[in-house]
């Protein structure tokens, strides 16, 4: 099935016959490679707007055709920048005794960031999503995941599915690295929205679990709840490390299941981001 067309922003889709973009209705080339956009840095929104003017229409990507928008980019994430992460994680670590880092990250002046996963372990729009075989307590994320340029410039913004596996992280926070990148941890997609602006503090931020036909788990937050500018996430990621080839930077997450919930395999997340558009992964 055809991607619906957007006609008030551009986007920009990785997909097997490269990336193209929505602009505003108009699908259109890109005629580079999702690394060589990105490299542009600040000065990708004035390129595809000037292609929006001279190139020529595509046909739009089918769902089968897409790919996650990602090159050689790290998939970064930060942790704890919702009250209801805080929450979370210090009741999945209350047996562990390390309840109380929790609270102190949430309110401390330097982030929690990790390396989420590198580009072989992302998955895209329509594809499947893996369950740690070692976990039996592993819940979605949905998070607004940003794409920075090399330059330090947010080009633009997508969705992020952060799967964590809690019961591995609370029984020791060393084990953060375990409980959150394996194959097949992360999903991105189905596009990136490309602005010189974030979405709004009001734009929604929805996941839904389907487990057969029924909708088991539906919550909701608003960028606006985040604790942190996401310019301080930035900068603090770059502070002292280099990106050449960019990167995604996942900013939190402010939707929980309850704690007795767990994904099953063959599970749906389906998570939305208007004017992004719908995440959908099964789970394996």
């Amino acid at each position: 099935m055809p991607l619906a067309a957007h006609h008030e922003w551009i986007r920009l889709y990785n997909t097997r016959r490269g990336p193209v973009l929505d602009c505003g209705g108009r699908w259109i080339a890109a005629a580079e490679s999702f690394d060589a956009l990105v490299s542009r840095g600040g000065g990708l929104l004035a390129h595809v707007r000037e292609l929006a003017q001279t190139a020529p229409d595509e046909e739009p990507p089918d769902t089968a055709e897409l790919l996650p928008p990602i090159g050689s980019q790290e998939v970064w994430g930060a942790g704890v920048t919702y009250f209801r992460s805080r929450t979370a994680r210090m009741a999945e670590s209350g047996s562990s005794g390390a309840r109380d880092l929790y609270d102190r990250i949430y309110h401390a002046e330097r982030p929690e960031l990790f390396l989420k996963a590198t580009p072989h372990r992302v998955v895209g729009h329509g594809q499947a999503m893996r369950l740690r075989r070692d976990s039996t307590w592993i819940v979605p994320e949905p998070e607004l995941t940003l794409l920075i340029g090399p330059d330090r410039r947010i080009l633009g913004y997508t969705i992020g599915n952060d799967l964590s596996c809690r019961d591995i992280e609370g029984e020791n926070p060393l084990y953060l690295p375990q409980a959150k990148t394996y194959d097949r941890c992360a999903a991105i997609g189905p596009g990136v929205l490309i602005s010189e602006s974030a979405p709004g503090g009001d734009t929604a931020i929805a996941l839904e679990i389907i487990r057969g036909s029924a909708v088991v788990f539906r919550g909701s937050t608003t960028v606006g709840e985040i604790k942190r500018p996401l310019a301080d996430l930035v900068a603090y990621l770059f502070r002292e490390a280099a990106f050449p080839a960019g990167c995604l930077l996942m900013t939190g997450t402010g939707v929980v299941p309850p704690d007795d919930f767990s994904l099953q395999r063959g599970d749906e997340a389906r998570i939305t981001i208007e004017p992004i558009g719908t995440l959908s992964n099964s789970m394996e």
